[in-house]
């Protein structure tokens, strides 16, 4: 019986069980954010791309920012949508992992983004003489490939892992898949402990780049006490990296503690809410942190706007 209940074939998702009675409208809404969220990143590279002006590790660094927001929310809109008008909630197995993987590696990719713009922030306000031999365009260039491959491989390695696991439930209680919860339905506990130590090497290696990325914000505010002119450049530059990074480390460190500790208890609508704003918060919010707050991307979106409506 163990043997074959192990081999699971299709996942079901229960996390809109208690919603269904409203799918048209949270259709609607969902719809509606998935549209916004492609439309204010893709405008933001579309932007810098266009604009030579804005080819400087910054603005390059931002168009990463928003391809990788794309990429993440890409791997969970269509499919919530899809189930949002249908009956019943499943996906395939492989459609699971590969599902988990776009959601890790999303976040990860995240975090390793916001570190390198935090490096480049360091460069250009501490290190001002040298900052075009550090950040030249190959070593940009690397330095973006890193930021997707290297969460990529590692999240890749997590869940190449999970897939050698025996599951005895095809029950997922979410919205979509979890690496996480996947593991917890293994059928011997002590077959996961690799699966563990993998998992927790990953969130030291990803709690380093936040300790990195905190480093280099406290030397940039030390050189920034004592300059009007750095204080001028951090506020204009820096702000919108800070608010970027505040942002998804409330919404992940929410999301991680409702997996690991979160009580049942908690109605689904907010257990839903908590496992999606990394997808729906930093997405929408950041293009627009960064287009209102950075001048060369502001003036260069309002006067596209100015000129068609002339």
């Amino acid at each position: 019986m163990m043997h074959n209940v192990s081999h699971v074939k299709l996942f079901f998702l229960s996390g809109l069980s208690e919603t269904m009675n409203y799918r048209v409208a949270l259709f609607s809404l969902t719809l509606l954010c998935y549209c916004f969220i492609v439309l204010v990143n893709v405008a933001l590279i579309v932007t810098i791309i266009l604009d030579r002006n804005m080819h400087e590790p910054m603005y390059i660094l931002l168009c990463a920012f928003c391809m990788n927001g794309l990429y993440g929310t890409t791997g969970f809109y269509p499919k919530i949508l899809w189930d949002l008008l249908s009956p019943v909630h499943v996906i395939s197995y492989t459609g699971c992992l590969v599902q988990a993987l776009v959601m890790y590696s999303f976040a990860c990719s995240d975090l390793y983004i916001l570190a390198v713009m935090a490096y480049d922030r360091y460069v250009a306000i501490c290190r001002p003489l040298v900052y075009h031999s550090i950040m030249s365009k190959q070593r940009l260039l690397l330095l973006v490939c890193f930021s997707w491959l290297t969460p990529f491989c590692i999240i890749g390695i997590n869940i190449i892992l999970t897939s050698r696991l025996k599951l005895c439930s095809p029950y997922i209680d979410r919205l979509f898949c979890v690496n996480w919860i996947i593991v917890k339905l293994a059928c011997f506990p002590a077959d996961t402990f690799v699966n563990n130590i993998v998992a927790y090497i990953t969130i030291i290696i990803y709690v380093f780049h936040g300790f990195f990325i905190l480093w280099s914000y406290v030397y940039v505010i030390k050189t920034c006490v004592n300059s009007l002119e750095n204080r001028a450049k951090f506020m204009q530059t820096c702000v919108p990296h800070l608010a970027s990074l505040l942002i998804f480390l409330v919404t992940i460190l929410f999301d991680v503690m409702n997996m690991r500790f979160g009580s049942n208890n908690l109605p689904q609508t907010l257990q839903n809410f908590v496992a999606i704003e990394f997808l729906i918060i930093p997405p929408v919010v950041n293009p627009l942190i960064y287009g209102f707050k950075l001048t060369k991307i502001r003036n260069r979106i309002l006067g596209g706007i100015t000129f068609k409506i002339k």
